[in-house]
């Protein structure tokens, strides 16, 4: 079978053996796999030690071809869609609901990666991470499941719940890329008043015409740094009210921090961080999707696998919004 692997910087389609049923699992068949990201930083900041660590795509969507474990959830033939990473549930990190920072967690991972034409997961992906997906949603659009859940994630950080009443509180994303929409609609799913700001005016148009929009004028309880851009540090100071909270997701080049400490001091700001789902997130973002609660429809544009490279390259160089990889 073909599989993606980063080879001397750059993105290669390999020979492998299709994965074995060596363990308590299931194999998939690939239908597609969305270009997250985090792909897009593992690739520019690999370096010859650390490219045979890199695992490439994990925003899969996929049919279960084999399938051995004692679960009545799935069967084969099912269309799923999952998460990559599971917790152990049982060290301190997991107590305290830092999932993501937990060993086990950091460790799981899917085999050999999203952008190849098989995958093999284990019986606790089954369990925590892998879901059924509406035959009402193109293979695209099921593909959502884990970016949304790492949004999900990061509004509940934020202090909201989803069946609370939010629609007393504001957020402002500020950096509107595919992950910017994305957390825009899942605070509209949790009933906040959201608005978007991009320094890209076609960005801008884009968010608007998906109902968001942004009032310069207006400050917010919380501001969504989804911006790969330590300047946008600045525009979440000027927008979020003194003792609000800024929600940080995105990594940036200079790694520098760009914070005022005088001003988070005086102003009482909370500065929170979120980095990736919980399985409670997982769950309810399937559901959001599923029921068509979160629209994500005409977001992407499909490649082939032979176009994974053309693919990257537009990403890079921002021609697009989203891709979807379809295997």
């Amino acid at each position: 079978m073909r599989s993606a692997k980063l080879i001397n910087n750059k993105v290669e389609l390999i020979e492998l053996e299709k994965p074995s049923l060596d363990i308590k699992g299931a194999i998939i068949k690939v239908l597609g796999c969305g270009l997250c990201g985090s792909d897009l930083v593992k690739i520019k900041h690999a370096t010859p030690e650390t490219e045979s660590k890199i695992v490439l795509g994990h925003e899969v969507v996929g049919v279960i071809e084999d399938i051995n474990c004692k679960n009545d959830t799935f069967k084969k033939g099912d269309i799923v869609a999952l998460g990559h990473h599971y917790p152990c549930f049982n060290c301190e990190f997991c107590k305290n609901k830092s999932y993501s920072m937990c060993k086990t967690f950091k460790k799981s991972n899917i085999f050999p990666c999203g952008f190849s034409q098989y995958i093999k997961v284990d019986e606790n992906h089954l369990k925590y991470t892998v879901y059924k997906m509406s035959d009402k949603l193109k293979d695209d659009e099921k593909a959502f499941l884990e970016p949304l859940s790492c949004c999900i994630r990061a509004v509940r950080r934020c202090g909201f719940e989803y069946d609370k009443d939010n629609s007393k509180s504001s957020a402002l994303v500020v950096g509107l890329g595919s992950i910017g929409l994305l957390m825009l609609k899942a605070l509209k799913a949790f009933s906040v008043e959201a608005y978007g700001f991009d320094i890209s005016q076609k960005r801008q148009e884009f968010a608007k015409n998906q109902g968001f929009e942004f009032d310069k004028n207006k400050k917010y309880d919380a501001v969504f740094l989804t911006a790969g851009n330590s300047k946008a540090i600045k525009t979440a100071l000027d927008y979020v009210i003194d003792g609000g909270k800024i929600l940080v997701f995105a990594s940036v080049e200079d790694d520098i921090s760009g914070f005022s400490n005088n001003e988070i001091y005086y102003r009482e700001l909370s500065i929170i961080a979120s980095y990736s789902p919980s399985v409670e997130d997982l769950k309810l973002s399937s559901e959001l999707l599923n029921n068509n609660m979160v629209n994500v429809k005409n977001l992407s544009t499909i490649y082939s696998l032979d176009n994974l490279s053309k693919a990257i390259d537009d990403s890079f160089n921002n021609r697009i919004f989203k891709a979807y990889i379809k295997i």
